[in-house]
């Protein structure tokens, strides 16, 4: 059986339509905040970790609750609904509001709408697709996540935001909620979760009998819904890794500027770009990697990867080829990838078929907690040391210690589709 790309893009809308939202929040909330009303970088800082301190509480929860939900429209195309209605109309404001407390308000309004709806919209896919390619599925979400906020960039670089203070701000916003509301209007027209969902449990009857009758006895017996204990060591694990390689990437992706700039005297843009664009370039090809030689394989590969990618890093100074960290940053550009496309997948192979939402939301916890965490903890490592050279050290240790965590999974990945191949000696069970 082959992945239903048509319809695992068209799922892929709600994804697109948040990482279209995200783009334009990230870019333009900060610069309000500093140009409109004159905040500190520590009080705009302060703002700016709501989204990830919130995620951590928001995300379990209503992923939890769409699980539970009933509807003619599907459990989750009813959170898609109203929480991408609520965002749109909070956020198309606020360029308009005046008043600080009002602005952090509709802020927050904001902020929990698109905290209703990302796990239930991500959990769509597991919904809809069987276990086996579900590492496929994922790449083709994160392309359409990565589209979305493609699209908002091209579409900034053209309104210019960011130009002549305020009086650019209120048509990117309108632009920007007619993106999010032409990518929800697709959606709502064509993804048919309900049906969808039935016909994939059809499917795994008819090509993969060995999870179809794993479901049904889960189903049958609530006690068997509930992770033994090797599973639950290996999911607690799996979420461990997920901390720990997102605090070494982010802990990169927030403080590189400045290390660019005060240790390597040089712009950090184009780096960037290109790290991005061999994650663009990996999402498929680990897909179908992880469909032949397994998810922690492929994972264990990938965290090599950035790990290595990392440490290499450490030892760039002013004097350093730029190719040679175009170079070093394609790969870790792939090494994420790599990670990325596979991580979920394994997280919610772990649940039942009524659990994918709640599920969806601890993953998010792992990832927004580390989030929270490194910016903070890294922060405070460089000021001990005085300087930025602890950057790529910190975020080679933690990917490094991601390594073991996830060498020591034992339950979550899927049994490859294709013949066994001469690593099947490392193989782990289900």
């Amino acid at each position: 059986m082959k992945l239903n790309y048509k319809r695992t893009i068209l799922v892929g809308f709600a994804f697109f339509l948040i990482s279209a939202f995200w783009q334009a929040y990230d870019k333009t909330v900060p610069m309000l905040m500093t140009y409109k009303f004159g905040m500190t970088q520590t009080g705009s800082g302060i703002v700016m970790a709501l989204d990830n301190v919130l995620a951590v509480f928001l995300l379990p929860l209503f992923g939890a609750l769409s699980d539970k939900t009933k509807s003619k429209f599907g459990k989750r195309t009813t959170f898609i609904f109203f929480g991408t209605i609520c965002a749109i109309i909070s956020f198309i404001f606020i360029p308009l509001i005046g008043s600080l407390w009002l602005f952090i308000a509709v802020l927050l309004v904001t902020l929990i709408s698109m905290a209703t709806f990302r796990s239930p919209a991500v959990a769509l896919m597991p919904d809809v697709t069987c276990k086996p390619l579900r590492s496929k599925g994922n790449a083709v979400i994160n392309l359409m996540g990565t589209a979305g906020g493609l699209l908002v960039l091209v579409l900034g670089m053209f309104i210019k935001v960011g130009q002549d203070h305020m009086d650019n701000f209120f048509p990117y916003y309108i632009a920007v909620c007619g993106i999010m509301l032409a990518g929800l209007v697709v959606f709502l027209l064509t993804v048919k979760e309900n049906k969808w969902a039935n016909e994939m449990l059809e499917d795994t009857a008819k090509y993969f009998p060995e999870e179809a009758e794993e479901t049904n006895a889960k189903a049958d017996n609530k006690n068997s819904a509930k992770l033994s204990k090797p599973q639950l060591i290996s999911f607690l694990l799996i979420l461990a890794s997920v901390a720990l390689w997102y605090m070494g990437y982010n802990a990169i992706t927030s403080k590189y500027s400045l290390y660019a700039d005060s240790v390597l005297h040089q712009s950090y843009d184009l780096t960037l770009m290109i790290a991005q664009g061999g994650a663009i370039a990996a999402y498929l090809p680990v897909g179908f990697i992880a469909s032949k030689f397994g998810r922690r394989k492929t994972i264990l590969v990938g965290v090599a990867l950035l790990a290595t990618s990392f440490f290499i890093a450490i030892f760039m100074t002013a004097n350093s080829s730029p190719i040679f960290m175009y170079i070093l940053f394609a790969f870790a550009g792939i090494g994420w990838a790599t990670i990325n496309v596979n991580s979920f997948p394994m997280v919610v192979e772990l649940a039942k078929s009524g659990d994918v939402g709640k599920y969806t939301g601890w993953y998010y916890t792992a990832s927004m907690s580390a989030q929270v965490l490194t910016p903070i903890l890294s922060g405070a490592i460089m000021d001990l040391f005085g300087n930025m050279s602890p950057l790529f050290p910190y975020a080679s240790i933690c990917v490094a210690l991601a390594f073991v965590t996830m060498f020591f999974v034992k339950h979550g990945d899927s049994k490859p589709v294709a013949k066994k191949s001469a690593l099947e000696n490392f193989d782990i069970d289900d």
